[in-house]
């Protein structure tokens, strides 16, 4: 009785310390995602609206990034983001790892297109 209980403690333990696991992980790509969408569509958009728009984004999906560790670079059709961060993840009650994570993002701008492009523009 005793053993069956300990065994369903150690696995409700461990169903709770992967399910606070997997919530973080996928807050993180979910964030990672959006920020990658963004980067894509970033087309007339300075480094410094995209480095807000990254911090916006981030504050929307719960990840703790520091704002002055947001790397923005452009080139014309080209953006690179990265950051790094540390998010407390809670494994098991009362105790909290410190899990750390690291964006970049390297994508090829999708640029929108111009009327005078389009192939029946006369």
């Amino acid at each position: 009785m005793i053993k069956s209980l300990i065994k369903i403690l150690i696995a409700v333990a461990v169903a709770n310390a992967l399910w606070h696991a997997a919530s973080a992980y996928i807050s993180f790509y979910k964030f990672q995602d959006a920020v990658n969408e963004q980067a894509v569509h970033s087309g007339g958009r300075s480094e410094s609206q995209l480095r807000d728009k990254v911090i916006e984004l981030a504050m929307t999906y719960g990840e703790p990034i520091d704002p002055e560790a947001v790397s923005v670079r452009r080139d014309e059709e080209h953006t690179r983001i990265e950051t790094s961060y540390i998010k407390p993840v809670a494994l098991f009650p009362g105790y909290e790892y410190q899990w750390p994570f690291a964006l970049k993002i390297d994508a090829f701008v999708v640029l929108p297109a111009r009327l005078n492009d389009s192939p029946n523009a006369k």
